[in-house]
């Protein structure tokens, strides 16, 4: 009876191990999975209001001082929490087509509609020569960029952005994996708050970034 009775102790026991050590493992996959960047520089509308109001992001004078990153906030925080995760699988390069008009700053993910809204967002200041950052946790590299400026004419205070208001300015090349991604942009004809609309492919998987970032050209 003994006998009998620590084998079943000693199955338990391996039993417990063995579960625990799959569970061990599948959490230390999570991070490698999960992680991945944005634009920071000209931010994004996530990342800027994460980067300004992560901290403070219950500050009621948000309310007052940045009614866009508010109304961000307070549809799903989740959206600046997870500024990293602006992705989606498998579209084949066929970006236009699978995302509608009005929904580009968004990537067309519903998590994150209220990055669509038009009205004041904070811009940064660049000139008609700047620099694109991208921040990458994973350094998955590039296939390539492609960056567009909302045209002149199209008011982001009051419109959705959509395909038909953007000026294609160009496509780089591939790069290397890395954490920091720079690349330079050329443009000329445009002054005061625009949109920058980039599409980062992803070079590890057919995994496509869209976000639109504001600026004020002076």
């Amino acid at each position: 009876m003994r006998m009998r009775s620590t084998s079943r102790s000693t199955l338990r026991r391996r039993s417990l191990f063995a579960l625990v050590g799959v569970l061990a493992a599948m959490i230390a996959w999570v991070p490698t999975a999960s992680a991945h960047g944005t634009i920071v520089g000209p931010p994004t509308r996530a990342y800027q209001c994460w980067q300004k109001w992560g901290s403070q992001h219950t500050n009621p004078e948000m309310q007052q001082q940045d009614p866009m990153c508010w109304q961000a906030f307070q549809a799903n925080a989740d959206t600046m929490w997870n500024w990293m995760s602006a992705l989606r699988d498998g579209l084949g390069g066929n970006f236009q087509g699978a995302t509608p008009d009005g929904q580009l700053c968004s990537n067309a993910l519903s998590r994150n509609n209220s990055l669509n809204n038009p009205g004041a967002w904070k811009t940064t200041n660049v000139g008609s020569n700047f620099t694109m950052h991208l921040y990458d946790q994973a350094s998955h590299g590039a296939d390539f960029f492609r960056v567009y400026v909302s045209k002149n004419g199209f008011d982001p205070k009051t419109q959705r952005l959509g395909w038909g208001d953007l000026d294609f300015i160009t496509q780089t090349g591939r790069f290397a994996p890395a954490k920091d991604i720079t690349f330079n942009v050329q443009t000329s004809g445009y002054t005061g708050h625009h949109v920058v609309f980039t599409i980062w492919q992803a070079s590890h998987l057919d995994q496509t970034y869209m976000w639109c970032s504001d600026v004020n050209f002076g």
